[in-house]
């Protein structure tokens, strides 16, 4: 909507209509993707004049956008809303977040093609009203006007809360709770022990393979899929003819935004952009769906506050900005609150998705030497080997920022070149997850000696193993490679070890002079625990 244009515009909702029955939203990923490419072909044909997806408060949210963003003013019927349940009021009708709809501006010249690629994808429509010179929103129900209102003051000009906050007294106690020492850390394995302690790891539901649910749906349609989960990263192609493509992940890390928002928000940014990059993708957008307790609450506001700072000092200096998200609150029973969840989405972009590095050695890797970049410190606070132990306290992980961007130009650089086969970010399960992850993902085992670089890191095996220090990838690198590589990483004083080599033959994980750990059984728990649980 702009400027002269404004007059005789048609306001129609493309939608599959309102959701009746439970009061969550439920998706519909194959509507979705008609929607998407019914949205493509209205774009490409120049057929709409504006448009906005119906996401948080639905359609009053979206009409009031719309008109607050032109210059006009906007008059909408609802009774001609497409609804599923006939008995909703007006105010639910506005409110109401079913998804998968989207509302166009159309001029009336427009509107006859529009129907047609409308009705070509069989995406039901409803036209609800029209733009006008007024300056106003108006809504009516029933020929009685039930909205008069100056869009802006709605979509741009709302009031500001401004809640009590407040550092809570038990935060103290649960920084002071680390777990080195504690009494959930009298039973660390070491030597054979811990072949069955990543083997319990790879085994628990956080970190077990989640087929049994991506599994349900078809993420190949249309073939344009490059490379989908376990990888770090989904890559998606873009353009066929250039091979240009995009990567997307999503991190979230509860349990070090629990011991420390502002860090723990951190933790997840970096994450993202760290799984991007090692997908070979340069980050460039983030999105965000923070999800806390409820904010009447001076301790959960203090949270949410602290994780939205940290978000936005890591977008600042990873130099990514934030283009969209959503906020979920009062995700509580009684006075039982989530633990704070910041979930970071990060979208990268690569020139060719040719060039995408997968995050598991593959059997014609045989041979090829296993390096770490980054380095490890004793940080076990919040990690998924301290709740499988029952403990959460201390602090969460160190993050670096400067470092994280670092690492990314070097992994993105490294895979343009052809320098690395595949690369895995250290993150939950620390280097024990990765390794074993790495291995699973295509079946193939490595030998890994773990001497040389806990004695230049100052920690012992099972340190080195379960500590979640960030900053840490591991890169399978072509012997050809070698030289460049480590010369990559001296020039940008990136700290890298050499740890191991792949083995195609061996069939296991083997921890060199430790334990072997061998793949069919760590594959059996690693594929079981969903299935056992909700099959």
């Amino acid at each position: 909507m702009h400027g002269g244009a404004l007059g005789g515009l048609g306001v129609v909702e493309g939608l599959r209509g309102q959701h009746g029955g439970p009061a969550v939203q439920v998706g519909d990923p194959f509507a979705e993707k008609v929607l998407i490419e019914c949205c493509l072909e209205l774009f490409k044909e120049s057929v709409v004049e504006g448009i906005q997806d119906l996401g948080a408060a639905g359609i009053s949210c979206a009409t009031s956008e719309l008109a607050s963003n032109g210059e006009g003013g906007m008059h909408v019927d609802l009774t001609k809303v497409l609804l599923r349940d006939p008995t909703l009021t007006p105010g639910e009708i506005l409110m109401s977040e079913s998804q998968e709809r989207m509302m166009a501006v159309v001029t009336p010249q427009n509107l006859g093609r529009f129907e047609q690629i409308m009705d070509k994808w069989d995406v039901e429509y409803s036209v609800l009203g029209e733009v006008n010179d007024s300056g106003r929103l108006t809504i009516e129900w029933g020929g009685e006007i039930i909205v008069d209102v100056d869009p802006r003051t709605v979509a741009h000009d709302g009031p500001t809360y401004e809640r009590p906050l407040a550092r809570p007294d038990w935060q103290d106690a649960v920084v002071a709770d680390r777990f080195a020492g504690s009494a959930a850390d009298a039973d660390r394995p070491s030597g054979a022990d811990l072949g069955p302690a990543i083997v319990e790891l790879m085994s628990s539901p956080n970190l077990c393979s989640k087929a049994w649910v991506t599994d349900q749906y078809d993420r190949y349609v249309q073939g344009n899929t490059a490379m989908s989960q376990p990888d770090d990263a989904g890559v998606i192609r873009v353009d066929e003819q250039t091979g240009l493509g995009v990567a997307l992940s999503t991190d979230a890390t509860p349990r070090y935004a629990y011991l420390d928002p502002y860090e723990g928000a951190k933790a997840a940014l970096a994450e993202a952009y760290r799984n991007v990059s090692t997908g070979g993708a340069r980050p460039v957008a983030v999105s965000d769906c923070l999800n806390f307790g409820s904010p009447e609450d001076p301790a959960i506001m203090w949270q949410f506050a602290e994780a939205v700072r940290g978000l936005a000092d890591g977008c600042l200096e990873l130099g990514v900005p934030v283009t969209g998200g959503n906020v979920s609150l009062y995700n509580q029973t009684g006075g039982r609150a989530i633990n704070p969840t910041p979930v970071v989405a990060m979208m990268g972009v690569m020139d060719d998705v040719a060039r995408r590095t997968p995050s598991g050695w593959e059997a014609d890797q045989d041979g090829q030497a296993i390096y770490l970049l980054g380095t490890t410190a004793e940080e076990l606070d919040g990690s998924e080997w301290a709740r499988l132990r029952g403990h959460l306290g201390g602090v969460p992980p160190r993050v670096d920022l400067a470092r994280e961007k670092l690492l990314g130009d070097i992994l993105v650089n490294m895979s343009r070149d052809g320098m690395i086969d595949s690369a895995h970010d250290v993150a939950a399960g620390g280097l024990a997850a990765t390794l074993a992850e790495a291995c699973l993902r295509f079946g193939v085992g490595a030998r890994i000696g773990l001497g040389e670089v806990a004695e230049r890191d100052g920690v012992d095996e099972f340190t080195l193993l379960f500590s979640e220090s960030q900053g840490r990838v591991v890169c399978a690198v072509p012997r050809t490679e070698e030289v460049r590589f480590k010369d990559m990483c001296t020039a940008r004083d990136y700290p890298f070890a050499r740890i191991g080599v792949v083995d195609a033959q061996a069939g296991a994980l083997d921890l060199q002079g430790i334990a072997s750990v061998d793949l069919d059984e760590l594959r059996a728990g690693w594929a079981g625990t969903l299935p056992a649980r909700f099959a």
